[in-house]
């Protein structure tokens, strides 16, 4: 009994994607666009990051400043209460200041955000339309080979 062979199909795959037009450098492309985004998102955040340790160094600085009035020694009993008051009131002066200033932070790293991601937006869909008006000429083009082929 004769043996039928088995017919090849890792030929024909590989004819068949080599007629597919296919443009590797759009990954590539798309790779280094989203790189370059999480960059400038990192760096919207290390910068918040920075500023806010900034704020609250400094916070606790003026705290400890503050502590040291409350704990030296007063001559009258009264000292200590006037001591105490004034160390709270100074304490909810500084902590209006610095959520006004944690505010500030946040609202700018919240428009930058924004920004940065109309930004992409933007790139992307220019991107996209370059990327499907490049494909549909090298599809015609295949298209117009095979017919010319046959």
């Amino acid at each position: 009994m004769a043996k039928a062979a088995t017919p090849d199909f890792t030929k024909y795959m590989t004819d068949m994607m080599a007629s597919f037009p296919m443009d590797t450098s759009a990954m590539g492309d798309a790779f280094k666009t989203q790189a370059a985004m999480g960059e400038k998102m990192s760096k919207v955040a290390l910068e918040a990051a920075e500023k806010s340790t900034e704020i609250s160094t400094k916070w606790t600085k003026d705290t400890l400043a503050k502590l040291g009035d409350v704990a030296a020694v007063k001559d009258e009993p009264t000292d200590y209460t006037k001591a105490v008051t004034d160390f709270a009131s100074a304490q909810a002066e500084m902590a209006a200041e610095t959520m006004a200033a944690f505010a500030e932070i946040a609202k700018k790293v919240q428009m930058e955000t924004v920004e940065l991601m109309m930004a992409a937006g933007k790139e992307v869909s220019e991107e996209a339309s370059a990327a499907v008006k490049k494909a549909t000429a090298d599809v015609t083009t295949a298209a117009k080979k095979a017919t010319a082929a046959k």
